[in-house]
């Protein structure tokens, strides 16, 4: 991977800096054991197969095979019905069965979950319409590590053939590991002792995207695959041992194809609310004068001014109160995509019984992904308003999104070279004993780490001057009309030629874990057995800062002597796509015409002059003196490092129940979880000195050596997580269910970081260092309380027979917990002297709401093979989430007093990643070999937050999508398979700030699959 410490400053502090502790022995004994199961199993092999006998059922009794997506629901019904939880999950029972092609595709069949879209793809999930980082994700019982920054897991990352198990757990036990109040997202693979049988299996499927076809993509062929082979074996001994070995490996290489509409987005500076009032020239779209629209001709705030939400002390109300605005970001644009996603898995078990009284299981799993992305902009600034023209033609809707705009502007060809590398590792061990008949005691080691690193070349070319153009919204998108302007030629685009390299979002994400249960049987009529334990682990998380915060950019200009021209002409490519935007377009984006309105051939299209991102980029930076084409390092030393580490401790006891009450069977548990947490989070700052003048007069000057001071700050908090499960057997197919539990959801891990810099007077009369230091400002907030939430489920479920399913399940979470900025006093040493000074910062407020919601489940199936599945979820809150910059903001200072600083435009969000409806379905047909099935998803918009500003509001609207699957079973061994997803090329639409402004549309198209597997079993019956 490019994350090497080579390309890492200062690695020998970085290591002293983070004195943790270490699991080392224990991950070079995972690495050993590994090596030695695989080397054994060689060896095994020769004297285990010997032992192995073959059975075979009786000829008088028939044994029916159910497989496919029958057995799929079957296994999904049986998952549901024995469960003392409330739970949903899939299960394969073979290596490969899973039926989708990503652990994201297969969360979506299961009731109540829905994902979020990238690349065309199911990402993150959320449960019953919350978000991602509402849930928790476990694999093999362990919490799994991401390189986002958040406790989100990409699912994409993981080969759905290398995964036995899937399931969601939306009520929770004491053993539970803590951290999710949606649910808990589940991954098993297989222990291949208990998997019971000899499979050797292999699978290569062919992927072709239609829209790929139109693109001449210079990272990947038109054509991609993915092929996996996996191995399971078991060997027994005369002396009573036993070892089981398993082994799965993938390889992928396919592409991606996405084209995109963008606004700039909300996350930084460059999308405003402009002042729309016709009475007003002195800003906004009617000014005198030509400019930004968020910049006034004249007055005191001449820059970034736009709609004042701040409260005027006078009035009491925003400073614009009442003043007409619309949304304009810094530009709009389109954006061709050649892509690549590359992706190498490996999976593997090894379980080893010694004696009836000890099972040792040994895990592993790696993914390396690598995703590239050469993109091709035609980018129209959007900010400036022309006189006479942009204000008096402007037409907007109710919410002020823009639906025609006019005016003069710059236009850029512009194009990013991007890549980003993400390898995930995680290793576990697993020590079951029987100390005696009753007593079981479980020791689990467990390690994860996640890597990623972007690497990204920015390039652009623009006019020389304002073009005046116009822009009308289409059905989906805007389309353009320009006066005597050609975007096909590359000529046009000789001004300001600049690129940028950069280094960014360099993580590291570390979970060291080690677990010890206890299990023990009792003889009661009541209680079943006692479960117990204790559990520590430890999570670290790094961001590696540079010239950029979160990363390092090198920039170079064209030099004056070089030829703008021969440059772009040297590095042209025709443009790589045809029917760019086709699916979402009502006809040509551009159109080119002269002074009289007539259409102009050249120029009028779906495309625009595009150049090679490398080759542009190399050209820049060599025409400098000094210009160096390379990407610049990260440091760890660097004031945007965000250092993190939190520390855990956990407790728990928990009783099993199972008795007869009333006539009724009864079964379930109720336990309590004690979680303790303390974070710690380093950062780094520049280094002052304190300077006094020949008045005494103190003042803070940065010291001339460029040092960096190294800070540190933390916080923790204890957690009671009681829970309660019910299960009632009201008669052979009914079942009533309750849960109720507390959970808690931590914050992300970038959000707990520690940047502090000092605001000093400005009067010039200090004489002391409190005198000199008036404030601080900053970012992150490591004492960040979770938030909590109680949680209450009823269902009512009927089970007619294996194939038929009806559950209706009533939930109400009870929030404990909101966002929302406060004053606090931190403590700083300065000179030697303990400063005390105010801060303002995110924290989790006493704010209560609520979540009220349904959920139902439905599958049937007839006897002429035809079968149907429903999951739906309805949910409703009171939670509301207030944008930073145009919502409705409060400030708590150090005495509890809250003052309204902003009064928002907008309305407040829901929960993040939350959807009022959430909607699954398929109909599978299944007779003999042939196995098909037809899917349809549904989930209803919700708020997505930024990963780098996660305070703005960016809305995702609803989409449905169709997948289809169908597979063939030439014999006992062979299988045909097709698979489509996104069948009808459903787009992903965003808007920006609110419902109505649209910001963002991704036309992925659809993605087709054609393979075929070979399966191998040789059932054995291990002791």
């Amino acid at each position: 991977m490019a994350l090497n410490k080579k390309h890492i400053n200062n690695v020998e502090a970085y290591k002293q800096v983070r004195n943790r502790f270490k699991l080392s022995p224990v991950a070079k004994l995972i690495k050993n054991s590994v090596i030695t199961g695989v080397l054994g199993s060689f060896v095994f092999s020769a004297n285990g197969q010997e032992a192995v006998e073959n059975t075979q059922a009786k000829e008088d009794v028939e044994v029916i095979s159910v497989t496919g997506t029958r057995r799929t629901i079957q296994d999904q019904i049986a998952i549901k019905r024995e469960s003392t939880t409330v739970v949903d999950g899939l299960s394969s029972e073979d290596i490969g069965d899973l039926p989708a092609l990503s652990i994201g595709e297969a969360l979506e069949s299961i009731t109540g979950a829905a994902s979020h879209r990238e690349n065309g793809g199911a990402t993150e999930i959320t449960i019953r319409g919350l978000g991602p980082f509402l849930s928790a994700t476990h694999i093999n019982g362990r919490e799994a590590t991401n390189g986002s920054g958040d406790r989100s897991v990409n699912f994409s990352q993981f080969p759905s053939e290398l995964v036995k198990k899937v399931a969601i757990y939306k009520t929770q036990d004491a053993s539970m590991i803590e951290g999710g109040v949606a649910g808990v997202i589940a991954l098993e693979t297989i222990t291949p002792l208990d998997f019971g049988k000899q499979s050797i299996s292999g699978e290569v499927k062919l992927n072709y995207n239609p829209d790929e076809g139109n693109v001449d993509n210079s990272l990947q062929s038109d054509m991609g695959y993915r092929g996996t082979f996996s191995y399971v074996d078991q060997f027994e001994f005369d002396n009573g041992q036993a070892v089981g070995v398993s082994f799965g490996v993938q390889r992928q290489d396919i592409s991606q194809p996405e084209a995109e509409y963008r606004s700039s987005s909300p996350s930084g500076s460059s999308l405003w609310a402009c002042i729309n009032d016709p009475n007003n020239t002195n800003e906004g779209f009617y000014r005198s004068k030509a400019g930004d629209c968020e910049d006034q001709v004249a007055g005191d705030k001449l820059k970034n001014q736009g709609y004042q939400t701040k409260i005027d002390s006078q009035t009491g109300k925003a400073e614009s109160d009442g003043t007409p605005y619309a949304w304009t970001g810094s530009s709009r644009s389109f954006r061709q995509n050649e892509t690549s996603d590359e992706r190498d898995a490996v999976f593997f078990a090894l379980q080893y019984q010694p004696s009836a009284a000890w099972d040792i299981n040994i895990d592993t799993q790696i993914s390396d992904r690598t995703q590239q992305e050469a993109r091709h902009d035609l980018i129209f600034l959007q900010k400036r308003a022309t006189p006479g023209i942009t204000g008096p033609t402007l037409v907007t809707n109710d919410v002020g999104g823009i639906l025609h705009w006019e005016g003069e502007e710059r236009i850029e060809s512009a194009g990013e070279q991007f890549s980003r590398e993400e390898n995930y590792q995680g290793y576990g061990i697993n020590i079951e004993h029987t100390v005696t008949d009753r007593l079981t005691v479980d020791l689990d080691l467990a390690y994860s780490k996640t890597e990623r690193e972007e690497l990204q070349i920015s390039n652009r070319g623009r006019t020389s001057g304002q073009k005046f153009f116009t822009w009308d919204m289409g059905t989906e998108i805007p389309h353009f009309t320009l006066t005597d302007f050609d975007v096909t030629d590359i000529s046009n685009f000789t001004d300001s030629l600049r690129t940028r390299l950069d280094r960014e979002n360099v993580r590291e994400n570390e979970v060291m874990s080690a677990r010890l249960d206890f299990d023990y049987l009792l003889e009661g009529n009541v209680f079943t057995s006692i479960k117990g334990g204790i559990r520590t682990s430890e999570l670290s998380f790094v961001q590696f800062g540079g010239s950029q915060g979160n990363g390092s950019r090198n920039e170079f200009t064209l030099d004056s002597g070089t030829d703008a021209l021969n440059v772009l002409q040297g590095c042209q490519i025709d443009f790589p796509e045809s029917g760019f935007l086709s699916g979402v377009s009502d006809g040509n984006i551009v159109t080119n015409i002269d002074a009289d309105g007539n259409a102009i051939g050249t120029g009028t299209g779906s495309s625009w002059a595009t150049y090679d991102n490398v080759c542009f980029s190399q050209a820049v930076a060599g025409s400098n003196v000094d210009g160096q084409f390379a990407y610049p390092d990260v440091e760890y030393e660097n004031t945007g490092t965000i250092d993190v580490t939190e520390k855990t401790t956990s407790v728990y006891l928990m009783a099993n129940y199972d008795t007869e009450m009333f006539g009724k069977f009864i079964r379930g548990n109720f336990g309590l979880r004690i979680v303790d947490t303390e974070v710690t989070s380093i950062g780094f700052r520049n280094s002052f000195d304190i300077v006094t003048s020949d008045t005494g007069v103190l003042s803070l000057v940065e010291s001339s050596s460029g040092s960096l001071d190294r800070i540190q700050s933390g916080g923790d908090y204890t957690k009671y997580l009681p829970s309660f499960n019910l299960v009632i057997d009201y008669s052979e197919d009914i079942l009533l269910r309750a849960g109720i539990y507390r959970g808690m959801s931590r914050a992300d891990p970038s959000n707990l970081g520690y940047s502090r810099t000092f605001e000093e007077d400005k009067e010039g009369t200090a004489t002391s260092i409190s005198d000199l230091l008036v404030g601080v400002n900053g970012s992150g907030n490591p004492n960040t309380q979770p938030l909590m939430s109680w949680n209450y489920d009823a269902a009512f479920e009927w089970y007619p027979n294996e194939d038929s399913i009806f559950a209706l399940s009533l939930y109400y979470k009870q929030f404990q917990g909101g966002f929302q900025q406060q004053t606090v006093i931190e403590d700083f040493i300065v000179g030697g002297e303990t400063v005390s000074l105010p801060i303002t910062n995110s924290v989790t407020s006493d704010e209560d709401s609520e979540i009220l919601g349904l959920e139902a489940s439905f599958s049937y199936r007839w006897d002429n093979g035809i079968g149907m599945k429903f999951g739906y979820n309805f949910a409703d809150t009171d939670f509301e989430f207030q944008d930073s910059l145009y919502g409705d903001t409060y400030e708590t200072d150090v005495d509890g007093n809250s003052t309204q600083l902003q009064a928002g435009i907008i309305p407040p969000a829901s929960v993040p990643g939350f959807s009022k409806h959430v909607f699954s379905s398929q109909l599978y047909y299944q007779i003999g070999g042939f196995d098909t099935a037809v899917i349809y998803k549904y989930r209803s918009e919700y708020f997505q937050p930024y990963t780098s500003n996660g305070t703005r509001l960016r809305y995702v609207d609803g989409v449905g999508v169709w997948e289809m699957r169908a597979s063939y079973k030439i014999n006992e061994h062979i299988r045909i398979k097709a698979e489509a997803i996104n069948l009808f090329s459903a787009p992903k639409s965003q808007d920006f700030f609110v419902e109505g402004n649209l910001g963002e549309v991704n036309d992925y198209g659809p993605r087709l699959f054609l393979g075929m597997s070979f399966n191998t079993i040789l059932i054995k019956f291990v002791i």
